[in-house]
């Protein structure tokens, strides 16, 4: 029950983090996780993403409070409760973020955290598989814990979707991770032989077998702080509340839900928040919990006229098939998200970078399984990569066993709505080209019926959803910075001997799903939890569209 270091959390980057700082056998590591094993196909099986998420055992069951600009809707919040947290439970696409989403942190404070800083770690998180499709390699790494890969995009629609990109007049890229995000092409993967390759397979369960590094099942309740300094965690297991002792440093990595919570629950936070709770302030740092920021996104769905898409297999018999192929041999179906290409735009003159990501799937359906229409379909996944709105995790209770209140506050900011619609318009005119000739039926969602801006707006009112990267909750910045949380090298300011590294410390979104960029999260900490000089940097210039300042097309 003590420890040099003590992590709370065993996802993206709490994973990453019990790895890297056991390595070396000199410290003793204790990870605290309250959820149970990431064991069975639910969570291994690439293709059965949509079964963890919307499962109470694997899920903390959050949800937000009715949100003002999405009619009073209450959205879900899935985080993943279980070993490898959400890297256990998500899509598994791999995005690394394009390299001004962290020259933007650097500008805002987070100094050391500019694209030529991070690519070293994001290069030594990887060992890239590009599947024959192209890419550079020197961006790219080769040796390590986490295999990214791609799928095999034997279903014709995947090369429409990317060639109808291009003849919409928009680019290609062959490795939007790589030196180019911009344009259509293949989407990548965290699926390593057939298998969900989470942080809990690539980095926490080889690193268990050391003696230095254990993981206790419990529920984290507060961090202990003694004259200005964490010195512990009070944990409850099996009825009792005891306290794991740090003898360096507390790590906080439970996610951007969970991890302001605990500040919170810690006396860290905003001061009169704390005090209407009855907690003693112990840091006055009002950024805790505010920042809140994530991907909404809408499913443009359109029926296909041939028989080819994966509705075919949309069936008991079908399913059965798959999961017997899958658990035989690793392969088949089962052994892909079925996310196999993408897109990264921009979404007017005049923005440097791309602001709108497509994922394109084969099959109209939801995430939570349900398929949107009987008959066969499929659907871009489109949403504005930096929404202009904010919301903020505050507590309901001091009660640790208290779910917090999630307020994204989506869509209050008038942008987001001209954003969103032109997500729309311009999917449909993605659909429209001639590469999709041979498969468009009707539109089945939104419908063609629906095309002024109020009915535009009237639909994502009603059916936006969460993309699930919720981030920015304990944002990174200056010390001297009165709304930053932690400084650049993740030290909790205002408090001695504490940590947090997730997506939380970001202080603005990534363009793109978040798994990567919080493995990278994990990595970088890593090296300032043990003092070590950071990686060299990398002064590669990452491929900027010439033609930003005019029309593209």
């Amino acid at each position: 029950m003590e420890a040099d270091y003590v992590i709370i959390g065993s996802g993206s980057a709490g994973s990453v983090m019990a790895a890297r700082l056991s390595e070396d056998g000199q410290h003793k590591v204790l990870v605290l996780e309250y959820g149970g094993t990431d064991a069975g196909p639910f969570i291994q099986m690439p293709a059965a993403l949509s079964y963890p998420m919307n499962m109470k055992r694997y899920d903390w069951g959050f949800m937000s409070e009715p949100e003002p600009g999405l009619g009073g809707r209450r959205l879900v919040t899935p985080r993943g409760k279980v070993v490898g947290g959400s890297s256990s439970i998500n899509g598994m696409v791999y995005v690394r973020g394009h390299a001004r989403d962290f020259d933007h942190w650097a500008d805002q404070g987070a100094q050391g955290w500019a694209y030529a800083d991070v690519l070293p770690y994001f290069k030594r998180a990887e060992t890239w598989h590009d599947g024959g499709h192209g890419g550079d390699p020197s961006w790219r790494g080769s040796d390590g814990p986490l295999h990214v890969t791609r799928g095999p995009r034997e279903n014709p629609l995947f090369h429409a979707f990317v060639e109808a990109g291009r003849q919409a007049g928009f680019e290609t890229t062959p490795d939007y991770n790589g030196e180019k995000q911009e344009g259509f092409g293949p989407m990548e993967q965290t699926v390593w032989r057939g298998r969900r390759w989470s942080t809990a397979n690539a980095y926490l369960k080889p690193a268990l077998k050391r003696e230095n590094l254990q993981m206790i099942r419990c529920f984290a309740r507060r961090v202990v702080i003694e004259n200005g300094r964490a010195t512990g965690v009070e944990i409850e297991r099996g009825g009792k509340i005891e306290v794991v002792r740090a003898r360096r440093e507390v790590v906080i990595a439970a996610s951007s839900i969970n991890s302001p919570k605990i500040l919170m629950l810690s006396g860290i936070g905003p001061a009169a928040h704390l005090r209407a709770h009855g907690i003693e302030v112990v840091a006055d740092r009002p950024g805790v919990g505010q920042n809140l920021q994530d991907h909404l996104e809408l499913y443009i769905q359109q029926a296909s006229t041939q028989p080819i898409t994966l509705y075919k297999h949309w069936n008991l018999w079908g399913k059965a098939i798959a999961g017997a192929q899958w658990l035989l041999t690793k392969q088949g179906l089962g052994a892909s998200n079925q996310f196999e290409s993408a897109g990264f735009i921009r979404s007017a003159a005049g923005v440097d970078y791309p602001d709108i990501q497509f994922h394109f799937l084969p099959i109209a359906v939801r995430y939570d399984g349900q398929a949107a229409a009987e008959g066969h379909g499929f659907q871009a996944h489109v949403g504005p990569m930096r929404a202009k709105s904010r919301g903020a995790v505050t507590l309901a209770s001091a009660d640790p066993r208290t779910a917090p209140k999630i307020l994204f506050n989506y869509m209050s900011h008038p942008d987001d709505w001209r954003d969103f619609r032109h997500c729309i318009r311009v999917t449909r005119e993605i659909f429209g080209q001639q590469a999709f000739d041979p498969f468009r039926g009707k539109e089945i969602s939104p419908g063609a019926d629906k095309q002024t801006d109020e009915e535009l707006d009237a639909h994502i009112r009603e059916h936006a959803e969460s993309a699930y990267h919720p981030c920015g909750t304990a944002r990174m910045g200056r010390a001297d910075d009165p709304m930053a949380v932690v400084d650049p090298e993740c030290r909790v300011i205002g408090v001695d001997g504490l940590r947090l590294a997730d997506s939380s410390i970001f202080p603005r979104i990534t363009n793109g799903n978040l798994n990567g960029p919080s493995i990278l999260v994990g990595e970088k900490a890593s090296d300032h939890i043990l003092g070590r000089p950071p990686l060299p940097r990398e002064n590669a210039e990452p491929w900027i569209n010439p033609r930003w300042q005019v029309s593209d097309r």
